[in-house]
């Protein structure tokens, strides 16, 4: 059957594509190797999707070409996707930093992009395994373990590796491998690292501990909350952070971020002379993290005791607390791939492959990742609504 575009992957970007191509009147076609679709909307944002971001800017992404996410995103803003929110009639709530949330299940969103591709007559073929594809005279042959289909364009929106347990795959980087695009080599980003050895054992104990606190690696910070885990550290800092570490590295973490800290100490020393350090720093910090640090980093004594040097060594390893991850929790937890489609092979008005008429990557598979908080979701509409105009 010969179809306007067929459509890999029934995720985010996929169903966008969809919908918004069909609506141009355009025969569209998606195959989902899963039995069913939206997986990854489904579990995001702890079931109410965190569906964009309000603050989107290309600041907010990661690419070895930072200009290539721009004309997609003025193309199709948050504003845009709230107010197909708002048509379908899904409550939404903005949250810290510009998140956007919905009110009750992120199964909506999914639910909402079925609907307009339902409408508009757009087919899906779930659980179907590409097997071949082949491109002759400008047509794209796709046999599948569903049969065989035919179209002018093909748009692989086959997503990431990462949460290989909903169906991550790596097809859309084999389809571009076989067209001959080049890839910027995959990794896992925005995820927990790891910690081993004496570093480990020293910290396990703090599992549960979270706090505000500002990380930085590689010219770039966050400050967000951090999470110590029973295997190394999470939470919003350090999630996005992961995204710019590179084995080897070392983190530099704030864990007072908004305070002077070597004047409050040289206060409670002026003020409470014969209060162990211990006492004074539990009033600031929570209580078994200011126990491992007094036994591990910085001397347990009476605050007239300690020296002026010794207030700055102090306040040095509180505020500058370095440390290198052993690596990180891999795919397995990872929100997002870095890396994928080069952005140089693709037109970033259309995501349209350069030489190779009719086909096209959006979302996740192509070098083009989002800061945590609803900026991958808006560069999967984005990039999804780019190609479906072209389409």
């Amino acid at each position: 059957m010969k179809y306007d575009a067929i459509i890999i992957g029934a995720g985010a970007a996929g169903l966008m594509c969809a919908q918004a191509a069909a609506q141009c009147g355009r025969r569209i076609l998606i195959l989902e190797h899963r039995a069913k679709a939206g997986e990854k909307i489904r579990i995001s944002g702890g079931g109410k999707c965190n569906v964009t971001n309000l603050h989107t800017s290309a600041q907010h992404y990661i690419a070895q070409n930072p200009h290539f996410c721009k004309s997609a995103l003025a193309r199709f803003t948050p504003y845009d996707m709230l107010a197909m929110l708002d048509d379908a009639g899904i409550a939404w709530h903005e949250r810290d930093h510009g998140q956007i949330f919905c009110n009750e299940s992120a199964q909506q969103v999914t639910d909402m992009l079925l609907q307009h591709c339902h409408k508009h007559q757009v087919h899906i073929t779930y659980s179907c395994d590409i097997h071949d594809i082949e491109h002759h005279n400008d047509v794209f042959h796709i046999h599948t373990s569903q049969g065989s289909f035919e179209s002018h364009a093909l748009v692989v929106a086959s997503g990431g590796l990462s949460i290989p347990k909903i169906g991550a795959s790596h097809i859309g980087h084999r389809i571009a491998q076989q067209f001959g695009l080049k890839l910027v080599p995959p990794r896992a980003g925005l995820v927990p690292f790891r910690l081993t050895g004496q570093q480990h054992e020293a910290l396990k104990n703090l599992a549960g501990i979270s706090l505000h606190v500002r990380v930085h690696c590689r010219h770039q910070s966050f400050e967000e909350a951090m999470l110590f885990t029973h295997r190394g550290l999470s939470g919003p800092a350090i999630l996005q952070i992961s995204s710019y570490w590179q084995e080897g590295d070392l983190i530099d973490i704030n864990l007072l971020p908004h305070m002077d800290l070597l004047d409050w100490l040289n206060a409670q020393q002026q003020q409470h002379p014969k209060q162990m350090l211990h006492t004074a720093l539990a009033y600031i910090l929570p209580k078994r993290l200011v126990a491992h640090w007094c036994q591990h980093h910085i001397p347990d004594q009476a605050l007239h005791s300690l020296s002026k040097a010794q207030l700055h060594d102090i306040t040095q390893a509180i505020q500058h607390w370095q440390l290198k991850p052993s690596g990180n929790e891999g795919y397995r937890t990872a929100e997002v791939t870095l890396g994928g489609v080069d952005t140089q092979a693709l037109s970033s008005k259309t995501m349209q492959a350069q030489h190779i008429k009719g086909l096209y990557f959006i979302g996740e598979v192509v070098d083009v990742t989002g800061h945590l908080g609803g900026f991958n979701f808006q560069w999967a509409w984005a990039s999804a609504y780019a190609a479906a105009q072209d389409i």
